[in-house]
């Protein structure tokens, strides 16, 4: 290892870089467009930066690219502060306890910046060379959360201009500490071409920072000057110092310059709320709303849009037995809306999925408290603990079918987008998507009485016109009207339990027994909704997808076997021919 002098301030000599910082000039002189969604349309002029030929602190990726991820992707800031609290999380595997979020303010310009601290296993000078490399990601466990590398470069991209990152670990023995800059200020007014991410590493084995270089003095210089010279600290005491806070593992990152909007205000409001962070859009509003819009704005499907706290609270299914996000100071607690549904039904759900032998998908459904005050309903939908998509909501717009109606679900077979923003859309989830509507048509159809709402005209023209074939007694809460058979093939359990194949069953009418369209038909009813028309629709659409899965399957075996039966058609032939010749050898012997 090569040892690097690093001089104090009052010592004469050495190799210590001249230093002109420009954080403070950009803070000033501002980039040419602070808001997000205009950042990235620059030139880019003639590069800058000459790295030297070992030198691996850099990712060649365009700027621009990066960018117009974000852009693409349509990160918010709470998804996008979550993939950060997503890294935090999966430390926990490795001791991880905390990951404290605040404001802090910059020494250079008093400008205000994000923070976010955990007490994790910290990354090595590996770790942070693939955390701040584009699509680079080290998570193959099926019990991490974020798998496909981007997430921390798009996330504090979308937050602010510039993030640094201070990291402590310790490994087979050594201990370290890195610092990295991913910084689009750098990049922008030095005309970069590609993403440019200087780091330095130190070895604290033996309780000193001792620099580790992978090229030359020059080369482990040269990144220090570039750090100082972008970032909000003047000297390497001002970095050295940054790892007091994290103790002997774990992670910080500073992400400053943070995007400013249309007004030329910051987007995230820190001053309305000493133990929150919210968006500035909030503030506009009037205060002078009704009591129905207050009572909608009081509940947590709105907070979560615009505050932080309500939105990290829930962000995670499962409570957590050792660890807490702290917001400003204060731990968020947790919340699982479905611990306060009223009249609650658990129903289960078995998609037919060839990567999981025995898929089950439990799901809660229930009447929210305010219900029927409160129009709010959907699905809260979850992909390995993490809220992926809030409040979805399946049916229909301008339908009042299944208000109040609110679900917790966990599909952990189905695949998120790369942004963990919403799921994959594929075969599978336009199947769970029609299973969950059948569900909420289920428990509306039984339960929407019980708080207050009317019961459907339409239903009780089923119900009579039906006579004897169903059940008609008075649900009770918890247990189906009918214990023999739901709406859609849908078998009713006892103690409000619910179970859904995934095949939807095609069952023949009895005699004088019409099903579905053609019993609304024929009773000539007008009223019939468009919620059942369109979920007929679905039904019949989807079964036609299986039916032409099948045939291609067909297809392809008839295929596989009309080359099998050539190719034995072939071996006989060419075993014929062998057989000849041998005969006509014997013959001639």
């Amino acid at each position: 290892m090569i040892v690097i002098d690093i001089l104090d301030s009052d010592d004469e000599g050495g190799d210590q870089p001249q230093v002109q910082n420009h954080a403070a000039a950009a803070a000033a002189d501002h980039l040419i467009n602070r808001s997000f969604w205009k950042a990235g349309s620059f030139e880019i002029g003639p590069t800058k930066w000459a790295p030297s030929q070992g030198e691996l602190e850099h990712a060649r990726v365009h700027p621009e690219v990066s960018s117009f991820e974000c852009n693409f992707s349509q990160m918010g800031f709470w998804r996008s502060i979550a993939e950060l609290l997503d890294n935090a999380v999966d430390e926990i595997n490795n001791g991880a306890t905390f990951v404290k979020v605040d404001r802090i303010y910059s020494k250079r310009d008093n400008s205000p910046a994000l923070l976010f601290i955990d007490d994790g296993g910290g990354m090595d000078p590996d770790g942070i060379r693939k955390c701040m490399s584009l699509g680079y990601s080290t998570k193959k466990s099926n019990n991490t959360i974020g798998q496909y590398g981007n997430g921390f470069k798009t996330s504090t991209m979308r937050l602010g201009a510039d993030a640094i990152v201070f990291s402590r670990s310790s490994r087979n023995e050594r201990a370290t500490q890195s610092v990295g800059l991913l910084s689009y200020t750098f990049l922008r007014r030095t005309g970069q071409d590609d993403v440019i991410v200087p780091m330095i590493d130190f070895d604290t084995s033996k309780n000193r920072p001792d620099p580790i270089t992978y090229g030359t003095q020059e080369d482990w210089l040269s990144n220090l000057k570039t750090i100082l010279e972008w970032s909000q600290f003047a000297s390497i005491d001002d970095l050295i110092q940054q790892f007091e806070d994290i103790g002997s593992h774990g992670t910080k990152i500073i992400i400053y310059n943070l995007w400013l909007n249309d007004e030329g205000v910051y987007e995230l409001n820190f001053d309305e709320d000493d133990e929150d962070i919210k968006l500035r859009d909030e503030t506009a509003q009037s205060s002078n709303v009704r009591k129905k819009v207050a009572e909608t704005q009081a509940h947590i499907s709105y907070r979560l849009l615009h505050s932080l706290r309500a939105y990290a609270s829930m962000l995670y299914l499962r409570k957590f037995n050792n660890f807490k996000i702290i917001l400003r100071g204060k731990p968020v607690e947790q919340y699982n809306i479905a611990d306060d549904l009223r009249n609650p039904q658990v129903t289960l759900y078995r998609p037919h999925v060839s990567s999981m032998k025995e898929a089950v998908m439990e799901t809660t459904l229930g009447f929210i408290k305010e219900a029927p005050a409160i129009g709010v309903n959907g699905f809260n939908v979850y992909h390995k603990n993490r809220l992926i998509r809030p409040f979805w909501k399946v049916t229909s717009e301008g339908s009042s079918r299944g208000y109040g109606i609110v679900g917790v679900l966990e599909a952990n077979f189905i695949e998120p987008a790369h942004d963990k923003q919403d799921f994959e859309r594929s075969f599978v989830f336009s199947r769970l998507e029609t299973k969950l509507k059948q569900m909420q048509m289920d428990y509306w159809k039984q339960y929407h009485h019980l708080v207050g709402h009317q019961p459907d005209p339409s239903s009780l023209h089923k119900s009579q016109s039906q006579g004897d074939a169903f059940d008609q007694t008075s649900p009770i809460p918890g247990h189906p009207a009918n214990p023999r058979l739901g709406i859609s093939g849908s078998q009713m359990g006892s103690h409000g339990r619910g179970v859904y194949n995934n095949v939807t069953p095609l069952v023949q009418p009895s005699p004088g027994f019409q099903t579905g369209l053609a019993q609304e038909m024929a009773h000539g009813d007008s009223s019939m909704d468009i919620d059942e028309i369109r979920d007929e629709n679905i039904q019949l659409f989807m079964r036609r997808e299986e039916y032409l899965q099948r045939e291609t399957a067909l297809k392809t075996t008839v295929e596989d076997l009309e080359k099998r039966v050539a190719a034995t058609k072939m071996k006989c032939a060419e075993l014929s021919s062998c057989i000849d010749l041998l005969r006509r050898q014997n013959h001639v012997t």
